[in-house]
């Protein structure tokens, strides 16, 4: 096992280990559910006491094996590890139920899901699984085309259903919230916390307004060919990543040099590459290297133009 496998591998342990963890300390102490065979998992704990750990493994032997007859090995292969990890610890840390820090149900299912969501969020961002209706849903979606968030969705209905048959309507509800919550967090962590904003800008003064924000705001810009579909005039769009804060820069740059530009900043997540994840390129450089393309450009011009003027 290399490093990068290994660290992949501790990234899905420690999803699971705060998963867990947040199922003992605030979901199951207040009698509120998880999705998914968890959900499953803990209502058959209320009602038998037997271990929800060795039941979500139990429950989740028939989905793997009828997962690798129709998903194939390397599915398998990545579940069966965040699967057996998550069942170890959710038993792990049963002892947790006695320490539970919140006894008030609707804080319990916020920050019951808050922490859910997180330790979810580093399992799948670590390309991991824990089971259960992701494997239902991801043959559902194989042979039916369903989308799996909907058919995860229409699972923890059920779910719900049955917990409130058994346990009453607000246990359901305060569950609901919870899995709103661990829903919202497992986004938020697979997308990644810091956004960037993504510029889209058309203006005649399109050179101008990229070299402001090459030099004031210290941001690459690449040129994007566009044309209009009424005037069909070719024109110039500057796009562009930047942080948050280097909005407000970039329209008093905008605004300096064309006050009709045209603008579209949106979200941008998981932005990868130089600048970002990779070291930057400092200005000077960037500008030095823009200087010797343009003078090697001028260089080739002139001596393709003194070989068309020979006879």
């Amino acid at each position: 096992m290399n490093a990068r496998h290994f660290l992949r591998a501790l990234g899905i342990l420690l999803g699971c280990l705060i998963s867990s963890s947040s199922i003992n300390l605030f979901l199951i102490p207040n009698h509120l559910l998880s999705g998914g065979l968890t959900g499953i998992g803990i209502i058959v704990y209320f009602l038998t006491g037997l271990p929800v750990g060795a039941q979500v493994l139990v429950y989740n032997i028939p989905l793997l094996i009828a997962a690798y007859r129709t998903l194939g090995r390397e599915y398998i292969g990545d579940v069966i590890f965040g699967t057996v990890m998550f069942s170890i610890c959710v038993d792990a840390t049963h002892f947790l139920n006695v320490y539970a820090p919140v006894p008030d149900p609707m804080l319990a299912a916020i920050f019951g899901g808050v922490f859910n969501g997180i330790g979810y969020g580093i399992i799948f961002r670590n390309g991991g699984s824990s089971g259960g209706l992701d494997i239902v849903a991801a043959i559902v979606k194989k042979y039916y085309s369903f989308n799996m968030g909907g058919v995860i969705f229409g699972f923890n209905c059920v779910i719900m259903a049955g917990s409130a048959l058994m346990f009453g309507p607000m246990p359901a509800m305060y569950t609901l919230v919870s899995m709103f919550m661990s829903a919202t967090l497992t986004d938020k962590v697979v997308a990644g916390f810091v956004h960037r904003k993504a510029l889209f800008l058309i203006s005649e003064a399109a050179a101008l307004i990229a070299e402001g924000i090459i030099h004031e705001v210290g941001r690459g810009v690449t040129f994007l060919d566009g044309e209009g579909a009424f005037s069909h005039q070719q024109k110039r769009v500057i796009f562009c990543v930047v942080s948050l804060t280097q909005i407000a820069r970039i329209k008093n740059i905008a605004n300096h040099f064309d006050p009709q530009a045209f603008m579209i900043i949106l979200d941008a997540n998981e932005v990868m590459g130089r600048g970002f994840t990779l070291p930057g390129v400092k200005i000077e450089e960037m500008l030095k290297a823009r200087d010797a393309a343009r003078r090697e450009n001028v260089a080739t011009n002139e001596k393709g133009g003194d070989t068309w003027d020979k006879p």
